[in-house]
């Protein structure tokens, strides 16, 4: 899963890209600091690896993991190549989905590339170069398209009736992803790689002194979001650069004194997660205890061809047990004693949290 972070020039995404991966991308004071893409590679926080470790006391615990790619600040004219767009514009075709840091502090220190502090207007200036952007590939497309129709083939005819339905939303100032889609029109529109048609977590990011309570930006920036479908957390990415760099022990003491429950990073995986419909399932021994990430739906082979192409190939079956019935169960052989260790053929859809072992044979 790679995750493209981005907003306009000094709103905090570089300095939350810091506290969430570590990574140490440049986060100053002024526009375009970060060029090219800083790339940081986050395990995803998975407290049922934990458990599953000190049951088994596995050789090595392997989470699951997430590309996040801090991508430079856009401004307005992103998409005619205003502050490096174009190339900005590219780095965002390559990621799965959109965070978008939108700035709700005031800070008379930073400077903001449109003087005041507006959440709505902000998300809009973005929104707007991604549409601006699309709309561009779209006429292209539309251009080619009509040649092709002029010889009457339905599927060219088809194409630029899709063409034009698009054409007419972005001109309408709504992203693609709002739209629906046929499942042959869905694939060909996944083809296109439009910037919009990309799902979006918006990030509100506050002051330590907001935390716990939701500034009227904010409020601005849900209503925004929850306008288009979309989700939006609160997060002070200057509190998460000071957790990201305490030791364990004392993170969870800090989060608890803090009163937000739990960790920024932990609120996006787990946003991101349900954004893109994604679900991990769990294999556990004396080796290695290990989450696998795969689409929800997903069914028995496919996710056993996850760990090896051969696995998927030889399926015979799936021995699987679900994580919160062994954990009533308080172990393995508990479960085995009770029958709840299932057999699961090739049908079978997976669940977030089951523990399989996979039975094959090439």
């Amino acid at each position: 899963m790679k995750l493209g972070v981005v907003g306009l020039p000094n709103v905090g995404k570089s300095t939350l890209f810091n506290a969430i991966t570590r990574a140490g991308a440049q986060a100053a004071n002024y526009p375009f600091c970060t060029i090219e893409p800083n790339i940081g590679i986050v395990p995803v926080p998975d407290e049922r690896l934990d458990v599953l470790a000190k049951m088994h006391n596995p050789e090595k615990v392997t989470p699951t993991t997430i590309e996040f790619v801090d991508i430079a600040g856009l401004v307005k004219g992103a998409s005619k190549g205003e502050g490096l767009g174009n190339k900005f514009l590219s780095h965002i075709r390559e990621v799965d989905a959109i965070v978008h840091v939108v700035r709700c502090f005031e800070d008379e220190n930073i400077v903001h590339v449109d003087g005041s502090i507006d959440a709505k207007r902000d998300i809009e200036t973005i929104n707007l170069e991604l549409i601006f952007a699309d709309l561009e590939t779209v006429e292209k497309r539309i251009v080619k398209a009509e040649k092709s129709s002029k010889s009457g083939e339905k599927k060219y005819l088809a194409e630029l009736d899709l063409l034009g339905r698009i054409k007419e939303h972005l001109e309408n100032g709504l992203p693609v992803r709002s739209m629906k889609f046929t499942e042959g029109e869905a694939s060909s529109v996944k083809e296109m790689f439009l910037l919009t048609q990309k799902p979006v977590i918006y990030v509100a990011n506050i002051s330590e002194d907001q935390l716990g309570s939701e500034p009227a930006e904010a409020r601005a920036l849900k209503l925004a979001a929850a306008a288009e479908g979309a989700e939006a957390l609160l997060i002070s990415a200057r509190v998460e650069e000071e957790i990201a760099q305490l030791p364990p022990d004392e993170k969870q003491m800090f989060i608890r004194e803090l009163g937000i429950g739990e960790s920024g990073l932990d609120k996006l995986v787990k946003a991101c997660y349900r954004l893109l419909g994604l679900i991990s399932y769990l294999t556990a021994g004396p080796k290695e205890v290990r989450a696998w990430t795969i689409r929800r739906g997903t069914k028995a082979p496919e996710a056993a061809g996850k760990i090896h192409s051969d696995f998927e190939r030889g399926f015979i079956r799936a021995e699987v047990v679900s994580y919160d019935t062994l954990m009533r169960c308080g172990s393995m052989q508990s479960c085995k004693e009770k029958g709840l260790i299932r057999s699961e053929g090739k049908e079978y859809v997976m669940q977030d949290g089951d523990i399989v072992l996979f039975r094959f044979n090439v």
